[in-house]
């Protein structure tokens, strides 16, 4: 007989490889963006959110908050640094106010962690208290990280066009919601069903930003080729 801490360890097994292809779906953009020299409209919102979202589950899932979560430690811990990396190359080609903003974030990212880790240690002494306190703090800001690609959603309704909320990443938030919202109502753990649940729905909504604006996006973006193509041709003459 397969017990139920066996099926959530194998669903917690799923979960981090679902979660590192989340992780990694951002790759295309910043490839783009590499390319082209530019962060262009792309937003650092959704990796600066990302990046303290993991580090709040890695700070959760340490041995002197929440014992045996190991599999929460490992999976944000790696994101962790792929997001780091993500920002880095978003300040690389980034300028100005810009540049200044993603600086500014990342470093009140940084302190937020430092404040909220020395007070947790210092002033709550039992498992309880650190889970539940560190706890509420994971659910505001995972809900924060699938509602953050959101923040473009004004520009997207504007120009009638999805291009800046990636595709990749929003499909990837879906899964990954879906995934660790069942893996944590298998021994409930309150803390990870709320904001995986609620994520599942902020997903939802970015995909469907995507059908609607779907048609206008693949136009706009022919058009665009075109008007390149036409000045390269009058260039050439």
């Amino acid at each position: 007989m397969v017990s139920a801490d066996q099926i959530r360890t194998v669903v917690g097994i799923i979960g981090n490889a679902i979660s590192l292809v989340l992780f990694l779906s951002p790759v295309p953009t910043f490839y783009r963006i590499c390319k082209n020299k530019s962060v262009e409209h792309f937003s650092v919102i959704p990796y600066i959110a990302t990046l303290l979202n993991c580090r709040l589950w890695v700070l959760y899932g340490m041995p002197f908050v929440k014992p045996n979560s190991t599999l929460i430690v490992t999976i944000n811990g790696a994101d962790t640094v792929i997001e780091l990396l993500y920002i880095f190359i978003y300040l690389l080609y980034s300028d100005g106010s810009r540049r200044i903003k993603a600086l500014l974030l990342l470093f009140a990212d940084i302190a937020f962690i430092v404040v909220v880790s020395a007070i947790v240690l210092c002033i709550f002494k039992s498992h309880e208290q650190r889970t539940f306190i560190i706890g509420i703090l994971c659910i505001v800001f995972c809900i924060m990280m699938y509602a953050s690609p959101l923040s473009i959603m004004k520009r997207v309704i504007q120009i009638k066009s999805a291009e800046y909320i990636p595709i990749y990443l929003s499909i990837a938030y879906f899964i990954n919601g879906l995934c660790w919202t069942t893996y944590s109502l298998i021994h409930l753990d309150v803390n990870l069903t709320i904001p995986n649940a609620i994520g599942l729905l902020f997903a939802i909504a970015q995909l469907l930003l995507h059908a609607i604006y779907n048609k206008s996006t693949k136009r706009q973006s022919i058009e665009g080729k075109s008007e390149v193509a036409l000045v390269e041709v009058n260039v050439t003459h």
